[in-house]
């Protein structure tokens, strides 16, 4: 697991390669990964924006942007936090990815990014 703070909000990473999701003979590699944002402030923040990078080992480099997360702008309270799983799929079986949240802090709409930190996605067999 992989994790940063950035102004009082924590994202941590945890990944699995779905084995039975992916086909290397057709260069189709499926990650799935679990986000935990936990708010550490004094104050509501809404997540608004996401915008990732994902790198193949390859070379291949790509960037997805959007609204929310699965569908959702989650209102995160003070103490609490938000998890969902979302997957990316690679064309090797070894690559990474990173990004930031658009956050709104919902006190004064004050909007802020926070850091998503890089965590790497690899299929288990290419670590022996």
């Amino acid at each position: 697991m992989v994790n940063t703070i950035t102004d009082g909000v924590k994202v941590s990473i945890e990944t699995l390669y779905q084995q039975e999701y992916s086909n290397p003979a057709n260069e189709h590699f499926m990650f799935a990964y679990k986000v935990n944002i936990e708010n550490m402030t004094d104050y509501a923040v809404q997540l608004m924006r996401r915008h990732w990078h994902i790198f193949d080992s390859n070379g291949t480099h790509r960037e997805v942007e959007g609204e929310g997360v699965v569908g959702l702008q989650p209102v995160i309270e003070p103490g609490n936090q938000h998890e969902y799983v979302s997957g990316c799929n690679l064309k090797t079986e070894m690559g990474t990815m990173k990004g930031e949240y658009q956050m709104l802090r919902l006190l004064d709409n004050h909007q802020f990014d926070v850091q998503i930190p890089e965590f790497q996605l690899v299929a288990p067999y290419k670590l022996n």
